[in-house]
């Protein structure tokens, strides 16, 4: 049987939460992207970093990369901004000095100031961000200036936990205003069918820990979606995600990338059986070592058929609570 790496020819890899984790990698994330065989575009929504500083941070964890491999949602935000607005337009940017120049080589004005008229705001990720910042841009856009957010991402995962994303500073800036962003990075499909076009992949995989971003973006863009639990989106969130957010395949970490297939699959595994009682589901069985991801795949095949998710998930056999209990 197949291994869900040997299922598919090219690998569309998130990196915080995924690859790794702050400045550590996660798990075998290295060896199994080293090991693989296959091409691999990295697609993130941090545009903290420019795709060179991208590829210097892979190639000090041993992973092999080139800038070309690389699409960030600062990039995605240009390109979305490039379509509404002509060339030299003055843009203020709320964001690393990378987006900046960015900016700037894809033709834009980049000014600093909301008296300077700007025509477009566009916010991305950076840890120096502060008030300052964040009021130039509510100015700019209050003075009329389009918005533009490289993406949502409420949370960015750390060393020491989820930190404050795009997304929360985005937030502030339209609790201010009253202006939602147009919004260029995940989930938006563009990255990804850029992605699969530049290498020409049939059968792409993305990879992914977060599912309002990396696997709504990669199920929108066609292809079959690997969401990892080793960043953002938890059990919880998976038994009640919405359908276009529901992964194909799911692991506990890059790791799993080389079981079958079908085991990665949502259904009934490692003896674990699952039915709906009311607005419950009771799982139960569960052989000696089975795994709280075997569990949890047991229960979204169930759950996923419910008309909205259960109310609980109740235990009934000794394996069955101790995987649940590992689930929190």
């Amino acid at each position: 049987m197949a291994s869900l790496l040997e299922s598919h020819d090219s690998l569309l890899l998130d990196l915080d939460g995924t690859v790794w984790e702050g400045d550590r990698p996660i798990g075998a994330s290295v060896d199994i992207i080293n090991a693989c065989g296959l091409p691999c575009v990295y697609i993130t929504n941090n545009a903290s970093r420019s795709p060179g500083a991208v590829v210097d941070k892979l190639v000090g964890m041993g992973i092999q990369a080139d800038a070309k491999h690389v699409l960030t949602s600062a990039q995605a935000c240009l390109n979305l901004a490039g379509e509404e607005l002509a060339s030299g337009a003055t843009v203020l940017v709320v964001g690393a000095e990378s987006f900046k120049q960015l900016a700037r080589q894809a033709g834009f004005t980049v000014v600093t100031s909301a008296e300077e008229n700007p025509q477009a705001v566009l916010q991305g990720f950076d840890p120096s961000i502060g008030w300052a910042e964040l009021t130039e841009a509510a100015l700019a856009i209050r003075n009329g200036a389009k918005f533009y957010a490289s993406n949502l991402d409420t949370s960015l995962p750390m060393e020491r936990g989820l930190a404050v994303g795009n997304g929360s500073l985005v937030a502030a800036v339209s609790t201010a205003t009253g202006v939602q962003p147009a919004c260029a990075g995940k989930p938006a499909a563009a990255m990804f069918a850029q992605a699969v076009l530049e290498i020409g992949s049939k059968a792409p995989l993305a990879v992914g820990d977060r599912l309002d971003t990396d696997i709504q973006g990669g199920n929108a863009a066609g292809c079959d979606t690997f969401h990892v639990l080793t960043g953002v989106s938890g059990a919880l969130a998976l038994i009640e995600a919405v359908k276009d957010q529901r992964p194909t395949f799911i692991g506990e970490s890059m790791g799993d990338i080389n079981l079958p297939e079908a085991q990665l699959r949502p259904g009934a595994q490692g003896g674990f059986t699952a039915r709906v009682d009311g607005e419950d589901i009771i799982l139960s069985g569960g052989d000696p070592g089975a795994t709280p991801v075997q569990a949890l795949r047991t229960v979204l095949e169930v759950a996923w058929a419910m008309p909205h998710p259960p109310r609980y998930v109740r235990p009934a056999s000794d394996a069955a609570d101790q995987t649940t209990g590992a689930w929190w």
